[in-house]
């Protein structure tokens, strides 16, 4: 589990409430990233509405053909390119399932898309190598329950 693995070194980052750490995976690949870029660019969002219905409003807009819900997708797709580049550092990666409710719809393809590019453009030798793949709609939306039914059985 990477998700306390600091992406933003900005002392100013969001902060998690449970580890005490800023900048971390979990606020740069989840809901909490679609929600504060909604407020960045100005999606307005029921402050009353759980983190799931805000991020369904988000999708919502992307389904419409929003501009700016897409970029809040693509945004979330360079975290990843640059993300997975740093990850390659310490692990040997060939090959990366994208899961969970922020990669539902049309937002998940545009994030696999702007995580392919900027691999592509940046580190043309690990993108190369790297395969990214979303599996399908009813997959994506249950995130780390699949990985953890793949996990082999030890004895």
């Amino acid at each position: 589990e990477l998700s306390f693995v600091p992406v933003d070194y900005n002392p100013k980052a969001m902060k998690d409430e449970w580890s005490g750490d800023f900048g971390v995976g979990v606020h740069y690949f989840s809901q909490d990233a679609v929600i504060k870029l909604a407020k960045n660019a100005g999606i307005p969002l029921n402050e009353e509405d759980s983190p799931a219905e805000k991020l369904k409003v988000v999708q919502k807009l992307c389904i419409e053909g929003n501009q700016d819900a897409y970029e809040i997708f693509r945004t979330i797709g360079t975290y990843l390119g640059y993300e997975l580049a740093y990850y390659s550092k310490f692990y040997e990666i060939d090959y990366v399932l994208i899961l969970g409710r922020v990669t539902s719809g049309i937002g998940g393809e545009l994030l696999l898309e702007e995580a392919k590019r900027v691999l592509a453009e940046e580190f043309p030798t690990l993108s190369k190598t790297l395969q990214m793949t979303l599996p399908d709609e009813k997959s994506r939306r249950v995130g780390q329950s699949i990985a953890a039914a793949s996990l082999p059985e030890i004895k």
